[in-house]
């Protein structure tokens, strides 16, 4: 365990954190010193992501309901004292494009984007309290680009990286800096699963789309949050970061629905 960053000893709430990509996040930041709250609705997944790790707490959240919201800010207050960091992960990818009903516009608003101002809200204070603070969002590169067949997914992806715009505005004078993150394709549980966990396989299709020629490690997302999240980006905040292999440089997938490739 490495201090390099200075953010050893400072407490993070993950939410997502039981997801192949959140566990590479929580990863990153606990090799970094810091204390971890994983906040998921998976109870075996979030259990598994903090299983082994001094000073990382699982604390089950649906975290479109207010109450467990708050329930899972006590449980990181009572377990380490403070709240540092806040990275907003989860997701989901429910998504029928053009034919997507009302319900579905409201739930992928709701946990993408409502969800993640709400948690911003409850932990506010605390950080502010002492004398500042760190959140990351989770944007997207579809929130960029237009693909084939989504529109829910995309459109509250860009709505976070304009939300993480306001947040810093408002939270500056706390000295809570906000920043998103606008990952590429990343090894997940979708990845794994359309390509029957063949991940050499995955990357030659990503070699298409990426400059990078792969797809990225959880970790490669865990790493660029752990440095805006710490001391060394004290002067970046507003700001949407690309980890994407160069893909947002390309702008490759144009018309061409790329992920269904993966179930070729």
């Amino acid at each position: 365990m490495s201090d390099y960053l200075g953010i050893g000893g400072k407490t993070a709430i993950i939410t997502g954190g039981a997801t192949k990509i959140g566990r590479g996040v929580v990863d990153s930041l606990h090799e970094s010193g810091v204390n971890v709250v994983v906040a998921d609705i998976d109870r075996d997944g979030g259990k598994q992501a903090v299983d082994g790790k001094d000073h990382a707490l699982f604390s089950e959240t649906d975290i479109t309901d207010d109450d467990a919201i708050n329930t899972c800010v006590a449980a990181a207050l009572e377990s380490f004292g403070s709240i540092d960091i806040l990275v907003n992960l989860a997701c989901t990818y429910i998504d029928d494009g053009a034919e997507s009903s009302r319900a579905q516009w409201s739930t992928a608003l709701d946990v993408n984007l409502v969800s993640a101002a709400m948690f911003a809200k409850a932990v506010r204070p605390h950080m502010a309290a002492q004398g500042g603070g760190a959140i990351v969002n989770f944007g997207s590169i579809s929130s960029k680009v237009a693909q084939t067949g989504r529109w829910l997914y995309p459109v509250s992806k860009a709505a976070v990286v304009q939300l993480t715009r306001n947040m810093a505005m408002d939270l500056a004078g706390d000295n809570i800096r906000v920043n998103s993150v606008s990952p590429g394709w990343i090894w997940s549980k979708v990845m794994d699963e359309l390509s029957g966990s063949d991940r050499a396989k995955t990357d030659r299709v990503a070699g298409k789309f990426h400059l990078a020629g792969r797809v990225g490690d959880p970790t490669e997302v865990g790493d660029i949050i752990a440095y805006l999240c710490s001391p060394r980006a004290a002067f970046v905040t507003g700001a949407d970061w690309a980890i994407d292999g160069g893909y947002s440089a390309m702008e490759p997938e144009q018309s061409s629905p790329a992920i269904p490739l993966l179930a070729q």
